[in-house]
């Protein structure tokens, strides 16, 4: 006869099939605390004290970019689990693929603020709110002047390409960031000059005195160094459109200057020996406008030559306040100057400057 296992074994399985069930709740509470550890750490404020500058370039993937924030102190380097998963870096990756946004991280230069968690940073990154500078090219410099300021910034890169033809850039602020060379801010002026001068050109007023637009620009530099006012460059235009019509001689100091120096500062104010020195640019010396610009005009000196308001001036001076007095006719010029003289005697009485 067959023996039977003893009846104590009957309760062996029970109790087996009830301590793995145990270790798969124990397991799965351990798996849960760690996602929920995961998930406070990937969300909670970070170690950095102060904001920080972070470059991610092309070609950095997920863990790169990760790295870079540690060693940059904007995560942190503890392992509290003891699991290679645990690492900030890691967790870095695992948030960045749970959200979907491992294919939006943009490169370009961060600053990250202080405290900033990962999912925070992942956000930055995504928003692509990238650090940005400013080099400020100002109206009425000649392009070698632009050339050398945008040699002098810090942040450009490259070298600088071939000196541009003389008007041919559009002065403004421009924004670029880290990375942007020294050929793109002047590939950018001549671009946006160009668009914007042919626009203004589009809708120029009727009947100017001058026929194509390269003449509308040469105008346009003469304007802007006449006056450092924006307000007061239409009037300004509106003189030497008037005196064009009539065939009168333009008249413009700067324009000795630049036929002289091409547009350097002369250190002195203009002698008579270089008035009467022969000057292609001098327009006391020729009949309408110089070959070229005499300097790169901005906006205001544009616009205002392309749609001058109609005035009888045809005389300016300097009135003593940074600005200038205007005029119809001759008479009424020289009062100006002789206030302008009287102006300039008593600020050499006081030990001032004169001006011109």
């Amino acid at each position: 006869m067959t023996e039977q296992p003893p009846k104590r074994h009957k309760r062996f399985w029970p109790k087996l099939l009830a301590g793995l069930f145990l270790l798969i709740l124990i397991g799965a509470a351990a798996a849960g605390g760690a996602v929920y550890w995961a998930w406070e750490r990937f969300h909670a404020p970070g170690p950095s004290q102060a904001d920080t500058i972070v470059m991610v370039e092309k070609g950095d993937g997920i863990a790169a970019i990760a790295r870079k924030m540690r060693n940059a102190g904007v995560f942190g380097m503890d392992n509290p689990l003891g699991l290679g998963v645990a690492d900030d870096v890691s967790l870095f990756r695992y948030g960045v693929r749970y959200y979907e946004k491992q294919g939006q991280l943009k490169v370009g230069e961060f600053r990250v603020p202080a405290h900033a968690s990962m999912k925070e940073v992942m956000d930055l990154l995504v928003s692509g709110k990238v650090i940005q500078y400013a080099v400020t090219l100002p109206e009425g410099r000649t392009s070698a002047m632009i050339l050398r300021i945008v040699a002098a910034d810090p942040v450009l890169t490259g070298e600088l390409p071939p000196e541009p033809a003389e008007g041919a850039l559009l002065p403004e602020t421009y924004l670029f960031t880290r990375g942007t060379t020294r050929r793109d801010i002047i590939a950018r002026m001549a671009q946006d000059h160009e668009k914007l001068a042919a626009a203004l050109w589009e809708k120029r007023k009727a009947d100017l005195p001058y026929k194509t637009l390269e003449e509308a620009i040469i105008l346009a530099s003469i304007v802007e160094k006449e006056t450092g006012l924006a307000a007061e460059r239409p009037q300004v235009a509106s003189v030497f459109v008037n005196r064009l019509r009539k065939g009168m001689r333009l008249q413009s100091d700067p324009t000795i200057i630049y036929g002289l120096t091409r547009g350097e500062p002369l250190g002195h104010g203009l002698r008579q020996s270089e008035l009467d020195k022969p000057n292609a640019w001098s327009t006391y010396q020729i009949d309408g406008l110089p070959p070229t610009p005499i300097c790169n005009p901005g906006r205001a000196s544009l616009e205002a030559v392309m749609n001058p308001p109609d005035t009888d001036y045809l005389f300016f001076v300097a009135d003593g306040t940074g600005g200038h007095a205007f005029a119809a006719t001759n008479a009424e010029h020289e009062r100006n100057v002789a206030k302008w003289r009287e102006i300039e005697r008593q600020r050499a009485a006081a030990g001032g400057e004169g001006g011109q």
